[in-house]
């Protein structure tokens, strides 16, 4: 066997993890807080139902590992937080769609 096939998967798991780093900084140079605010805006739509509208929700920068926080809020007072990373990804959700008090 030649000695340059045992390098051959050594040279496979370099290149998928380079495409893999490739993918993540592609993500990352891309995504803008639009693209953010209308992705979880569109979530909350098809989760609240009802007459919610896509203008109920607003975004505010976050801290550390939070990159935006859309928060959606509905006529009755339901609100939904949605905290989500630099790629887009929701970290947790905050408001189970109880009566936010006003104050």
């Amino acid at each position: 066997m030649p000695a340059w096939l045992w390098f051959a998967p050594l040279v496979a798991i370099i290149l998928v993890l380079g495409l893999w780093a490739f993918r993540l900084g592609w993500i990352v140079a891309t995504i803008t807080e639009t693209d953010v605010i209308n992705r979880w805006a569109a979530h909350y739509l098809a989760t609240a139902g009802g007459d919610a509208r896509a203008s109920d929700c607003v975004a505010r920068p976050g801290r550390e590992t939070v990159w935006i926080i859309v928060t959606c809020e509905g006529p009755q007072g339901r609100r939904f937080d949605y905290p989500v990373d630099r790629l887009g990804r929701l970290l947790d959700v905050t408001g189970s769609g109880a009566a936010v008090p006003r104050t």
